[in-house]
């Protein structure tokens, strides 16, 4: 997965389009790819902004607010969005595969079968942040975030682009984990195990 850093990166819309869609009546996007979305959005969609614009007598920094800095070159509008992280949890949490922004850490995965590994591997002791340290080093997909190095700071959101490929590679991860802990550690030898982790490994097609 790679990482969409919103103190780094910046967003390059099109003008134009941009004023367009400020002057329709409706709600409309602007995605990380710098282009302007309408609804019905794409379901992994993931915005830098999305809002219905009332007061269109505004300039453009006005209208996008205090929490953007915003600089117009030519047809070119080029868009900070890092100071409205808050905002921007809200309005892409929806969307995304798994929650990074709290001092809690990773505590479940959207999609249901991934949640049914995650539920299972904890029998394991195999914990949600390595599942997606496994899913970020091997998948495809987005990761949007606030992150800089001093102090150190990280807060994200995960975008799986493949919720099957994903599966896939988190039951093979747990698969091998498990067959090896069983045949190292006594107190997860199969015989045993409790109720808990029996079901967990049927789950995981281990016999």
């Amino acid at each position: 997965m790679k990482k969409y850093n919103l103190f780094n990166e910046i967003t390059i819309a099109n003008k134009s389009q941009v004023i367009q869609a400020i002057n329709k009546d409706e709600v409309f996007g602007i995605n990380i790819k710098g282009e302007v979305v309408f609804a019905p959005f794409d379901i992994k969609e993931i915005f830098i902004f999305k809002d219905k614009i009332t007061n269109k007598s505004k300039s453009v920094q006005d209208i996008f607010g205090k929490n953007y800095q915003v600089v117009e070159d030519g047809e070119r509008l080029l868009i900070k969005a890092f100071s409205n992280w808050q905002a921007l949890i809200a309005i892409n949490t929806p969307n995304a595969s798994y929650d990074d922004t709290t001092a809690d850490g990773v505590g479940e995965f959207e999609d249901d079968d991934l949640e049914g590994i995650g539920w299972n591997a904890t029998e394991f002791n195999i914990s949600y942040r390595t599942l997606v340290e496994v899913l970020e080093e091997k998948c495809e997909g987005v990761i949007l975030c606030i992150e800089q190095e001093e102090p150190y700071q990280f807060s994200g959101l995960g975008f799986l682009a493949d919720d099957k490929e994903a599966y896939d590679v988190l039951l093979e991860y747990c698969q091998k984990h498990i067959k090896k802990l069983m045949s190292q550690d006594k107190d997860f030898a199969k015989e045993n195990l409790d109720d808990a982790e029996l079901e967990a490994l049927e789950f995981f097609k281990i016999d």
